[in-house]
């Protein structure tokens, strides 16, 4: 897997969202790089890890990037948040903090989980990748973007990210979308044993603020804050606030 590594300072792990690449983070990494090393990972089929062998299945990224980074607090955006979980649920030696932005435990909603998307928009994007590739990573694109308060820069900004790394692999594409609509880590909350903090945007139309204060209750000693404003992707956004309380958090998880 590539991973993109830059700044100074103690070690931050940074993992994208579907279909994205680690280059969509570039407005935080600016400005984390004074105070934190970086390092931005591809996840297998997206970016430059188009053609990694590793699966986009959560026990392999996890101990492929195990094998690879130094013990560091993990950030994971969206579908990136349950490899950070998996990863802070099984490797407290190698995750030292985990920081949860617009990342469930469990994206898809259920009798006692009401507060996430119906299973069936999972479903019809991953039946829209066969037909219309292109036009299925268009919607959900839309979808993340959707109710920010800057909806129309978001959209530009995540339209511009998805291909600037060539295409990801619709192998990968689809994997991920599976893990969307099946994963639940909520069993691993109470077990944490390391800091953690839940960032969500009070607009998201994606991962409903909601579920984040949500699985933040079952994990102890967790933080958890919502940005106004701010929809799916807030690094973009709202770039200030989200490496404000990141920064504020990592001193006091003493990584």
């Amino acid at each position: 897997m590539h991973i993109e590594v830059c700044g100074d300072g103690p070690p931050l792990v940074l993992l994208h969202g579907w279909a994205m690449h680690g280059g969509v983070f570039a407005p935080l990494v600016a400005r984390l790089r004074a105070h934190r090393t970086v390092y931005c990972v591809d996840l297998p089929g997206h970016g430059h890890s188009r053609e990694a062998t590793v699966p986009l299945a959560l026990a392999p990224v996890v101990d492929a990037l195990a094998s690879r980074l130094p013990p560091a607090p993990w950030l994971g955006w969206s579908l990136g948040g349950l490899f950070a979980l998996q990863a802070a649920a099984t490797r407290p030696g190698t995750v030292t903090a985990l920081a949860m932005l617009c990342a469930s435990p469990r994206f898809v909603r259920g009798d006692d989980w009401t507060h996430s998307m119906a299973p069936e928009i999972f479903h019809d994007f991953a039946r829209g990748l066969r037909d219309d590739y292109r036009g299925t990573l268009d919607r959900f694109i839309a979808l993340e973007a959707f109710g920010s308060e800057d909806a129309r820069g978001e959209l530009r900004a995540l339209r511009a990210e998805v291909f600037a790394r060539g295409e990801p692999a619709a192998h990968a594409l689809a994997e991920g979308l599976q893990l969307l609509r099946t994963v639940d880590l909520r069993a691993a909350l109470p077990g944490l044993t390391l800091p953690s903090l839940w960032l969500a945007g009070r607009r998201d139309r994606l991962v409903n603020p909601q579920a984040m204060h949500a699985a933040a209750a079952q994990a102890p000693g967790a933080q958890a804050h919502t940005i106004a404003h701010a929809g799916h992707a807030p690094f973009l956004t709202h770039a200030d606030a989200v490496a404000e309380q990141l920064l504020a958090f990592l001193p006091a998880a003493a990584t």
